[in-house]
């Protein structure tokens, strides 16, 4: 089975433009290369799994974020990085456009967007690793049966531990160095 990083996008790969549907506006952070250079290297498959509420909403369509994918996956290719997939859920519970209110298994805390990858992939989730911005990209990483890096640059602002996988397995100030851990890791339980 293979092994993936599932990365959060916004706010964590790309800077966080809030609902964000123009491709023009897709920027790499600036801290994310060498990391995600070497871990790729390492063999994990690199899987964007990301919440875009602004669908739900209304700012933007499934159609026109199509666009904003392409981009990143340019933008990551003329890094030297393949993105295997990108995985999205259009969904929230106080939804603008009915279609898309319900309460769905892929809106992160929630792990759907994770078995899909999984099971597409032959990704063993027990082996790969979930880098994101905010809690509910941990607790999605750990639901889905993955270990979670918390990258705390500063967009997390509720920090509610109520559940133990809520908790993160680290805490990073860059991804590079989350990064160094996953690699780290991976050795450390080679090895044994």
């Amino acid at each position: 089975m293979r092994r993936a990083l599932f990365l959060d996008k916004d706010g964590t790969l790309v800077r966080d433009v809030p609902y964000n549907g123009d491709p023009n506006k897709v920027e790499l952070n600036d801290d994310i290369l060498p990391g995600l250079r070497e871990v790729q290297e390492a063999g994990y498959e690199l899987i964007v799994v990301s919440n875009q509420p602004g669908i739900a909403h209304g700012y933007f369509s499934e159609a026109s974020l199509r666009p904003v994918v392409t981009a990143l996956r340019s933008k990551m290719t003329q890094a030297g990085l393949r993105l295997a997939a990108f995985y999205y859920c259009p969904h929230h519970a106080q939804a603008r456009l009915p279609d898309y209110r319900i309460a769905c298994e892929c809106r992160k805390p929630e792990p759907g967007l994770f078995y899909r990858a999984a099971e597409k992939f032959d990704i063993s989730l027990r082996n790969s690793w979930m880098i994101g911005d905010i809690i509910d990209d941990v607790q999605a990483g750990k639901r889905a049966g993955c270990r979670s890096i918390l990258l705390d640059n500063g967009n997390e602002t509720e920090w509610v531990m109520t559940s133990r996988d809520r908790h993160p397995d680290f805490i990073v100030r860059s991804i590079n160095e989350g990064c160094q851990i996953v690699l780290r890791e991976a050795l450390t339980t080679e090895r044994k």
